[in-house]
């Protein structure tokens, strides 16, 4: 199977072929981590209700919770109005970054706020 041609052209994608996919827990709007999709990740996340990955690192797809039990169930999958960003809200279960918390963005701290005029 192959992604909608619909939502395929559609897609802005970087020089690897991915589009950037932020994760927001659906009824909160917590922000829980970002990933990257290409064409055959969104395919998979969209048809199976669970979200999938393309690793950059490892070279392969990877769905979220197989390992660890972590899993997100898709909510929803929008795309911004430039095409080169996704807004996948789910339904986590458990920790959503691979240290364990909740969201990824929890560790990381604050990096403060720049006020304009």
């Amino acid at each position: 199977m192959t992604l909608d041609p619909t939502v395929a052209t559609r897609l802005k994608r970087d020089d690897a072929g991915l589009v950037c996919a932020v994760v927001q827990q659906h009824d909160t709007g917590e922000v829980l981590m970002v990933g990257w999709m290409d064409d055959e990740a969104l395919h998979r996340t969209l048809t199976t209700g669970r979200v999938t990955f393309w690793s950059r690192s490892r070279q392969t797809y990877w769905r979220k919770g197989d390992t660890s039990g972590n899993v997100q169930h898709v909510r929803s999958v929008q795309l911004d109005c430039d095409g080169d960003a996704l807004l996948v809200r789910v339904d986590q279960v458990g920790a959503a970054c691979h240290t364990g918390a909740r969201s990824c963005f929890d560790a990381g701290g604050d990096l403060g706020a720049v006020v304009g005029p």
